[in-house]
C-alpha cells in the first residue's frame, strides 16, 4: 500500500494531470487564502478584510516561507511535504505561527469570527500532528472539509453546497498516490470534527 511521496509517480496522464491541477489549485495554503477574506468581507467588512489579511500572513504566507525554506535547505521534497516524518519538523513551526496570529488577534480584540477561525485552524492541526507520528493523514482534506464547516456554521448552510471540492481534492491526492483513500476520509473527518467544534465553541 503506498503511503509516503517517495514512491514511484505515475506516467502523466489526462487524469495525472487533472489531479495535479485539483492539488496544487486547492492547497491549504489556496484555501486558507480564499476562506479568511470571505468570511471576514461579509460579516465584518473592510475590517474584517483587513483582520483576514492578518490571519493570512501568519495561517498562509509565513507557513508557505518556512516550506520553502526547508526545500531550499533539502529538508523538504516538495511544497506539499508529502515526506511523513519530515511534516513532523514542519507542522510545530506552521502551529507556532498560526498560535502567534491568535494570540495577536485576541489581544487587539480582533472580529470574533475571524479569531475563532483561526483558532480552529490551530486546533485541527493538533491531531494531524498526532496521526503523523505513525500515518500520514491528508492536510488537503482536513483543510478544505474544515472551511466548508465554518463556513456553514457562520454564514449558513448554503455554504455547505462546496462540500462536494472535498471528495474531489481526495480523489486528486490518490490519483497522485500522495494518499490512500483511508488518509483523505480520515483527513476529513478530523477537520470537520476538530475545526468545526472549535469554531463553533469559540466563536
Amino acid at each position: 500500500m503506498t503511503t509516503e511521496a517517495e514512491a514511484a509517480p505515475a506516467a502523466p496522464t489526462s487524469r495525472t494531470i487533472w489531479a495535479r491541477r485539483i492539488t496544487d489549485g486547492l492547497e491549504p495554503k489556496n484555501v486558507i487564502v480564499a476562506l479568511l477574506p470571505v468570511l471576514g468581507g461579509l460579516r465584518y467588512g473592510l475590517p474584517g478584510i483587513g483582520w483576514a489579511l492578518f490571519a493570512i500572513l501568519f495561517a498562509a504566507v509565513v507557513p508557505t516561507l518556512i516550506i520553502r525554506h526547508g526545500m531550499r535547505k533539502g529538508t523538504v521534497a516538495d511544497r506539499h511535504v508529502g515526506h511523513r516524518q519530515r511534516r513532523l519538523t514542519v507542522f510545530p513551526l506552521i502551529m507556532g505561527s498560526v498560535l502567534l496570529s491568535f494570540a495577536v488577534m485576541i489581544g487587539l480584540d480582533a472580529p470574533a469570527d475571524l479569531t475563532a477561525l483561526v483558532l480552529a485552524m490551530f486546533a485541527s492541526l493538533v491531531p494531524i500532528l498526532v496521526i503523523t507520528a505513525w500515518w500520514k493523514v491528508s492536510v488537503h482534506t482536513a483543510v478544505a472539509t474544515g472551511a466548508v464547516v465554518c463556513l456553514a456554521i457562520a454564514l449558513g448552510p448554503l455554504w455547505l453546497l462546496l462540500a462536494p471540492l472535498v471528495p474531489a481534492i481526495g480523489w486528486s491526492r490518490v490519483v497522485l498516490r500522495d494518499h490512500t483513500a483511508a488518509q483523505t476520509v480520515v483527513g476529513a473527518v478530523v477537520g470537520a470534527l476538530t475545526a468545526g467544534l472549535t469554531f463553533w465553541l469559540a466563536r
